[in-house]
């Protein structure tokens, strides 16, 4: 593929080819754009943006929920010299609270955004009193709306060396880290992905990963774009919502590139295994990139099996690693092998440890899948704790060098030497291992935690928890856990105490109620203990903990607060009512929602809720869907009106 200079070259090449981007927003809810008209439609509102005294340099927060405004946005900023900021859409606080940090960091911002959204904005900022930032979406914001389709921009031209667009993980709300890439880093990045998957302007892909992730945004879009292929963006919330859709776009548009995390095929295969899709050929499905979170070999071996009768091939899972700062791509398998794993001793994958290989059902074993080797323009060494490379089979620090790595976080100098190393490594925070040529990752060096695909930082999570009444950030520590046969990472919550462990349990519902209600993520385990382990620096050892949880020393103490009893004995006298209890204790991860509990304040996420909707579907066709809940929310709530419609 050709190595373009910016990105501006890359559309304006992409502009000859008689192809388009297809935006699908429900089962019959379908748009598409020719590339042709991307880049005129990108002008226009270039031009408006121009006319509100717009200029290089700018920045451009895109926050919408729609992928083809978010597209057209992206692209009149890139033509403007501007740098385009994806910001994602969430349903929490904490995900206001993070779009007004960003706002507040950068230096001439201007949010482009839906009448609507500003509007839950505005109602927020002056409920908590942000008068600066109330006073900036006031006076900063471009609306969808204002947008002057007879406008016409005008073109910069931006240098190999500019900054293309600041790509802020998902990980930190208190302290939200903007990842600078140019356009040089990010023409290597496209580049490299085009050529180690062998995609060409034939293939046709699809994805449902949010452009506001660097996946979807640089994989499957940008990348995709450059090469000349077809490609369709299904909006998240549709995945989410009708998860079989995904395979049957994928069937009807015959994709042959497809992506998704872990919770990605769990999501699919609990509708899937419930209802089917009959006349199903996935024969023409080349690969499905799997990364953004540890990749479960369980699962992947699941969704093989599912599949397999409708031609879906094993070379297809195609797993892979990378990370935002070295713009997404790291290392690429061979595409058309097997994917394999390596089941390791869990005690020997610590930095310097020589790993030990054990038997899958060995009680310590812990599997971990290959993801292949580096990619063009990228240089991976694994080191240990000073930064000294290390040999071939002994676990380290996974660091980085190359094109497609960033040389900055926006506005903050004082990140760059804890990023790189002195020799001027990327420092990944990611841990691993080189086997049979083939890096695997083993964990990760820094406490990210990855849910659903998604990054957050325990001290968020913490800072959250704190907030309870008798709790301060001494007494809480929040950490992730893939325990073996686990499919996805669990979020444990551990809590300083030494009182009855009955006595416990408010604190347990308090906690999960609060997390849920802040950051729309489920708490899988809320643990008693006695003592919180810390370094002689008084830093808390989140590894400590965990191990002692992997070796079942809470088991005990697990069992008396979540007893193994969910029978439907208890359950409400209304027939109606009791299904749609058990139905609850199916998805709820603790089981526990009664028939007059507020589905949106007991700690369950979003994702869980429509699968508890997708459930209720099933039994009763027709009658519920998810918006309902906001004015049904409780079971009993649900089960009246489903009597009504019926």
């Amino acid at each position: 593929m050709e190595l373009y200079n910016t990105l501006t070259d890359l559309l304006a090449d992409a502009r000859s080819k008689d192809r388009e981007i297809r935006f699908i927003d429900g089962e019959n809810d379908e748009s598409s754009v020719k590339f042709a008209d991307l880049w005129d439609r990108a002008l226009a509102l270039l031009g408006s943006l121009q006319a509100r005294g717009m200029q290089p340099g700018d920045e451009l927060i895109i926050f919408s929920k729609s992928n083809e405004s978010f597209v057209i946005a992206f692209w009149a900023a890139v033509l403007g010299g501007m740098v385009p900021v994806p910001v994602a859409v969430g349903i929490s606080d904490e995900h206001r609270l993070k779009l007004f940090r960003i706002l507040s960091q950068l230096k001439r911002a201007t949010l482009f955004t839906e009448a609507d959204l500003l509007s839950r904005l505005l109602e927020f900022s002056t409920k908590r009193e942000l008068d600066d930032i109330t006073a900036t979406l006031n006076t900063k914001t471009t609306l969808i709306s204002d947008v002057d389709p007879a406008a016409s921009g005008e073109i910069f031209e931006s240098t190999p060396d500019d900054i293309a667009f600041i790509q802020y993980s998902s990980g930190s709300t208190s302290d939200p880290k903007g990842v600078v890439l140019s356009h040089r880093n990010l023409c290597t990045n496209i580049r490299a992905i085009v050529e180690a998957c062998n995609w060409t302007k034939d293939d046709q892909s699809l994805s449902w990963m949010p452009l506001t992730h660097d996946m979807g945004l640089i994989g499957y879009h940008l990348s995709v774009l450059g090469v000349g292929m077809n490609h369709a963006v299904m909006d998240t919330n549709v995945f989410v919502r009708r998860p079989l859709l995904w395979m049957s776009k994928a069937n009807e548009l015959r994709a042959t590139q497809l992506c998704s995390p872990n919770f990605g095929y769990k999501h699919f295969l609990k509708l899937f295994q419930r209802k089917g899709l009959p006349d199903l050929d996935l024969s023409c499905v080349k690969l499905i990139l799997n990364g953004a979170e540890p990749i479960s070999w369980d699962l992947c071996e699941e969704f093989l099996a599912a599949l397999a009768p409708h031609g879906l091939k094993r070379t297809a899972m195609f797993p892979v690693y990378g990370l935002a700062e070295a713009t997404v791509g790291v290392s690429i398998p061979e595409p058309g092998t097997e994917y394999s794993r390596v089941t390791m001793d869990r005690h020997s994958i610590r930095v310097g440890d020589a790993f030990r290989v054990v038997a899958p059902d060995a009680d310590d074993a812990v599997s971990f899948v290959r993801v292949g080797n580096s990619i063009r323009d990228v240089s991976i060494r694994i080191a240990d704790d000073n930064d000294a490379t290390l040999s071939e089979g002994i676990v380290g620090n996974i660091q980085l060098q190359g094109g497609s790595v960033t040389e900055r976080i926006y506005g903050d100098e004082s990140a760059i030497t804890e990023l790189f190393t002195d020799d001027g490594w990327l420092r990944t925070g990611d841990c691993g291992v080189f086997v049979d040529e083939q890096l695997v990752i083993t964990g990760r060096q820094k406490d990210i935690i990855i849910v659903n695909g998604q990054n957050y930082y325990p001290h968020d999570i913490e800072e959250i928890v704190a907030r309870l009444d008798g709790l301060d950030l001494n007494k809480v520590v929040v950490a992730g856990a893939t325990p073996k046969g686990g499919q996805t990472e669990e979020l444990i919550s551990f809590i300083l105490y030494r009182q009855a462990t009955e006595d416990f349990l408010p604190m347990v519902a308090q906690v999960r109620d609060l997390i849920g209600e802040q950051t729309g993520l489920e708490v899988d385990k809320v643990i008693p203990v006695a003592r919180i382990p810390k370094t002689t620096s008084g830093k808390v050892q989140r590894a400590k903990l965990l191990q002692a949880y992997f070796d079942g020393e809470f088991d005990e103490v697990l069992d008396e607060l979540h007893p193994s009893d969910t029978g439907a004995s208890d359950t409400d006298e209304d027939p109606l009512v009791a299904e749609l209890e058990l139905i609850c204790r199916e998805f709820a991860k603790d089981g526990t929602i009664g028939p007059d509990d507020n589905l949106f304040e007991v700690g369950v996420s979003s994702l869980t809720l429509t699968e508890i909707v997708l459930a209720i579907d099933e039994k009763h066709p027709g009658k519920l869907d998810i918006s309902d809940l906001f004015d049904y929310p409780t079971l009993r709530e649900i089960a009246a009106f489903i009597k009504e419609k019926s």
